[in-house]
């Protein structure tokens, strides 16, 4: 299969180059961005590949079809920049990667939460520059710490995981509880329990209508003073104009964030000799308790392995005319 990969990075060519050897597809890797302006460039493949800052709305598709795609395989578990309607319309199979490497992520996760509770990052600064002083770095022990997670897929479970290591009491809100995490101690209750009772709340759950905002003014207001919220899955599930006000009050004490709602025209790109014009993100970055990372969860040797792995298989089942396991549609969404 003659395959366009869009947004692709070094690492995309080396890893994907490396899986294609067993499947034979010809791949053709462009820095672009795929969307309805971009899409010309797939003239005369059979199939694109995208990533998580493509936009394939009904435009996009539409000239897809037109060109003779087919195929749209995501390297990557969210499907929400895809308009899966359109695509069911023009005779477009999509296909994802829903399960990586969920430890990567859910680690990841970790980081942040270490790094903010006792201020990695502000020690490294200070030591560098001969400041041994401890003034300002105070943490606290999380053994003991009661942990709040929303959405106990693979990443979440694999989170819940590592939380019960460090002995930490953990509860989880999802409509589809987890018997693993259950057997591992994890106790299942209603969101506005668990706002209420955390000290710590960790994002594991997809971006939907239903979750868009999800942690909105209202869900923050439900929360302890001080605490302590992560996002590590999609950033939409965090209204961020609300988040920062509860900063500014210090009713959120601590922000650990690896993905943001407008992340699209910065993350995965180096912007460091021009000006960042989002002035809700630059906002964040004033905050000596908030803490950013561009959608690096993800980033693991082992992930990036298994994403390409399974982003040629996905596209050989296609071309073979296998059911492919991991084809998401609209239909199968509606049930």
């Amino acid at each position: 299969m003659r395959v366009a990969i869009f947004g692709a990075k070094d690492y995309d060519r080396e890893f994907l180059g490396q899986a294609n050897a067993p499947h034979g597809h010809t791949l053709a890797f462009f820095d672009a961005h795929l969307g309805a302006a971009t899409a010309s460039l797939a003239k005369g493949f059979d199939a694109v590949c995208a990533f998580v800052n493509d936009e394939l709305g009904d435009d996009c598709l539409a000239e897809l079809a037109a060109l003779g795609i087919h195929t749209v395989a995501l390297r990557c578990a969210g499907f929400n920049n895809v308009d899966l309607d359109a695509a069911a319309a023009h005779g477009i199979t999509v296909v994802r990667v829903p399960r990586y490497s969920p430890e990567g992520v859910a680690e990841h996760a970790v980081a942040l939460i270490l790094a903010l509770n006792r201020k990695i990052y502000r020690s490294y600064n200070r030591v560098r520059e001969g400041n041994f002083s401890l003034e300002g770095l105070l943490g606290f022990n999380l053994h003991g710490k009661t942990v709040g997670v929303i959405g106990t897929g693979n990443i979440g479970e694999a989170f819940c995981t590592i939380m019960r290591g460090f002995g930490c009491t953990v509860i989880a809100a999802d409509p589809f509880p987890n018997e693993r995490c259950i057997r591992l101690g994890v106790e299942y209750t209603e969101l506005d329990e668990l706002l209420t009772r955390a000290d710590i709340i960790s994002l594991h759950c997809p971006l939907t209508p239903d979750t868009h905002h999800l942690i909105d003014e209202n869900a923050i207001a439900k929360m302890k003073p001080g605490v302590m919220l992560v996002n590590t899955s999609r950033g939409a599930l965090v209204d961020t104009v609300a988040v920062i006000a509860a900063l500014k009050t210090m009713k959120i004490g601590y922000l650990g964030l690896d993905v943001y709602e407008e992340e699209g025209d910065m993350f995965f790109e180096d912007l460091s000799g021009k000006i960042i014009t989002d002035d809700v993100f630059s906002r964040l970055l004033t905050f000596p308790n908030v803490l950013i990372t561009g959608h690096q969860g993800f980033f693991s040797a082992e992930a990036l392995a298994s994403i390409a792995a399974t982003t040629l298989q996905n596209l050989s089942d296609v071309e073979q005319g296998k059911a492919c396991n991991n084809e998401i549609s609209a239909a199968q969404l509606r049930g």
